[in-house]
């Protein structure tokens, strides 16, 4: 399939990669180890912040750039804890699961492991995640306990059909990086964002910057299922849960996944940003900030 390559000027360019920079020193970063494994931890957010941190969980081929236009936001009154998930960005890739383990499960420890060296084991956060992440961050809810609330955008692990219009290339086989370049910006269009004026440079550095460091295929965890049970249990236990998607998300059919999940569970809010993509917190930024913001109360 031959597509065009995507065209930023030079000065957009280096915005992006200026912006990411001013952004990531306002963090201070963690490398945190679990049986051999390190991960990458970032805290943003005022020190001596009180009430539960909040932790948020990027999406497969991501980074915590993910959520790089919802820092200001999310941390103005709080500790936001970003990861590079194992097998991501700046982490170490997880070991291979055990005989009989589930594939998730090596990430899943290093992933508590870690957060609990730095936050805790008994303290009490709330968490989130973005698509593969919203998976992961469901089952760590699930394992790890002493979650307050769950909020969980574009969740992969609902088992249901995707409505993919636009078919995927395998940017991994460009002949050269013009070619890779090109591949990258139609499969972030196709996948990630539904209005092409919110594919710009930012868009672009950030998926090109995670999609060469990503070690780990998220896809089987995403499209396994598993979502259901989790949320089952966080009714259990009596834990809130905001459902997140964007109204174009090709990821699912969003107005019917969000209803079907809430319908008959009072702990669960469900929400529709509309006009946006798979990627809502990027592309509707403002909107996802404020909605988050009011799911999870004063910081």
């Amino acid at each position: 399939m031959s597509v065009p390559e995507p065209v930023f000027s030079a000065a957009d360019e280096a915005a992006a990669r200026a912006l990411i920079a001013r952004t990531e020193a306002l963090a201070t970063v963690h490398d945190a180890v679990h049986a051999g494994t390190r991960m990458r931890w970032r805290r943003f957010g005022p020190a001596d912040a009180a009430g539960p941190p909040l932790v948020l969980l990027h999406g497969g081929h991501g980074s915590w750039m993910h959520w790089l236009r919802n820092v200001p936001a999310l941390s103005a009154g709080r500790a936001l804890w970003l990861p590079d998930l194992p097998g991501y960005l700046g982490s170490d890739t997880p070991p291979a699961p055990a005989a009989g383990q589930a594939p998730l499960q090596p990430l899943l420890e290093v992933l508590q492991g870690t957060l609990d060296g730095l936050v805790g084991a008994g303290t009490p956060i709330a968490l989130g995640g973005f698509s593969f992440g919203g998976i992961v961050a469901a089952k760590l809810a699930v394992q790890r306990g002493h979650i307050e609330r769950l909020a969980l955008a574009g969740s992969g692990g609902h088992a249901t059909l995707r409505h993919l219009a636009v078919e995927m290339v395998n940017w991994r086989a460009a002949p050269d990086r013009d070619a890779e370049r090109a591949a990258l910006a139609h499969n972030l269009k196709a996948l990630m964002l539904h209005d092409p004026a919110a594919l710009d440079a930012l868009a672009f550095e950030i998926h090109d910057i995670a999609c060469h460091a990503t070690r780990f295929r998220s896809k089987d965890a995403s499209l396994a299922g598993g979502l259901q049970q989790a949320l089952d249990a966080m009714d259990e236990r009596g834990v809130p849960q905001l459902l997140l998607w964007g109204e174009r998300d090709v990821t699912a059919d969003a107005r019917a996944l969000v209803a079907a999940l809430t319908r008959g569970h009072p702990l669960r809010e469900g929400c529709i940003v509309e006009g946006a993509g798979h990627w809502v917190q990027f592309e509707a930024a403002q909107a996802f900030d404020a909605r988050l913001l009011r799911f999870l109360g004063p910081g």
